[in-house]
């Protein structure tokens, strides 16, 4: 009597094991499932189309990973969108509930960024703020996240930052920022000066992330109403 463990033994007559074998590679549609002799060849097969699924399912996973990548990024900046960056700041507000942890929010707008377009062109006006999203990223630690909001709006979530910390930062940047030179590639070199309002919060319990934009929004308007007394 045939041992029908054995799924294949050679005999012209398919053991339980063979047939159980046939039946399960014809329902998975594999090549080869249809012979008659003994399913070798077809159990190849099916570890071909094991090994294709597995490489196909690598390609659309990193297909997923730059979509979502493309998805988040501003349109120009090497930073998060809006719509990420409100993700990415209910998050952090998740973790302080959570932790009982510190968190800060920098709300930054150029100053008379309007006149720059309108004097030296929308490319140079990109390019100043494509260089801004770079320094703001370079300014901050590794845990800091930055988002342009929209134009020349930017925001950084400062985690486990306390107010006399982000305050401090909001200074540094401001100054940086009032000192350099931009879009110099965008100029023939020769670089132009801006200016940037920096608005400072510290989260508490009862703000979320919109709530929390819009106070850091409100600060830096009273900071920029103060450069302009001052003629920055």
């Amino acid at each position: 009597m045939a041992d029908s463990r054995m799924p294949f033994n050679g005999e012209s007559t398919p053991t339980v094991e063979t047939k159980r074998w046939r039946t399960l590679l014809r329902d998975l549609n594999v090549r080869g499932a249809e012979s008659q002799g003994p399913p070798e060849d077809a159990l190849v097969a099916l570890c071909e189309e094991i090994g294709n699924l597995r490489a196909h399912i690598k390609d659309l996973t990193g297909k997923l990973q730059k979509a979502e990548t493309l998805a988040d990024n501003d349109a120009l900046c090497p930073v998060f969108n809006r719509r990420a960056f409100l993700r990415e700041l209910s998050r952090e507000i998740s973790l302080c509930h959570r932790h009982k942890t510190s968190l800060s929010l920098l709300y930054l707008d150029l100053d008379h960024f309007k006149q720059v377009n309108d004097r030296f062109g929308h490319a140079v006006g990109d390019q100043i703020l494509v260089d801004l999203a770079g320094h703001l990223t370079s300014s901050v630690r590794q845990s800091d996240i930055v988002g342009r909001l929209g134009g020349d709006e930017f925001a950084i979530a400062l985690p486990r930052a306390t107010y006399p910390d982000a305050c401090s930062k909001a200074t540094r940047l401001m100054s940086s920022i009032d000192s350099a030179l931009w879009a110099g590639t965008a100029t023939n070199g020769q670089g132009l000066k801006i200016g940037a309002s920096c608005g400072v919060v510290t989260w508490n319990t009862r703000d979320n992330a919109e709530r929390l934009l819009k106070q850091a929004d409100a600060d830096m308007y009273k900071v920029k109403v103060l450069r302009r007394q001052k003629g920055a």
